[in-house]
């Protein structure tokens, strides 16, 4: 149950970032495809941090306390490209324009991940 309620923040965060953020898009002619688009791109991204995030920061411990953490920032924007291009590869109709509109897109599905999430159970209840 955990996982679905963290794909479904995901997707809310990706809606919001794609609502905010031009050079962000999801093109679909439905309701219901523009929904599992959401849901698929929240899957990937959430797979995509849970899995190569933590090698990323493993690897560059150094850039990140050189940097006080702001290395951050452009890994996670990276990682959205990422998600991007493996969106892509299952045709889905999810495009990020850029660097910049990643990197902004990913601060905002950061920050709304974290609004969200500060409202739901974490299980420990």
């Amino acid at each position: 149950m955990s996982l679905i309620i963290r794909v479904i923040v995901n997707a809310l965060a990706v809606w919001a970032a794609v609502t905010l953020i031009s050079g962000i898009d999801v093109n679909t002619d439905s309701l219901a495809g523009t929904i599992l688009v959401y849901v698929a791109v929240g899957a990937i991204f959430g797979v995509v941090n849970a899995v190569i995030k933590p090698i990323v920061k493993a690897v560059g411990c150094l850039f990140y306390a050189l940097t006080l953490g702001l290395i951050g920032l452009v890994v996670n924007a990276l990682l959205f490209m990422l998600t991007e291009w493996i969106a892509g590869l299952f045709d889905l109709p999810f495009t990020i324009s850029g660097f910049w509109p990643a990197f902004w897109g990913a601060l905002v599905v950061t920050v709304v991940s974290w609004l969200l999430s500060m409202f739901l159970p974490d299980g420990d209840d």
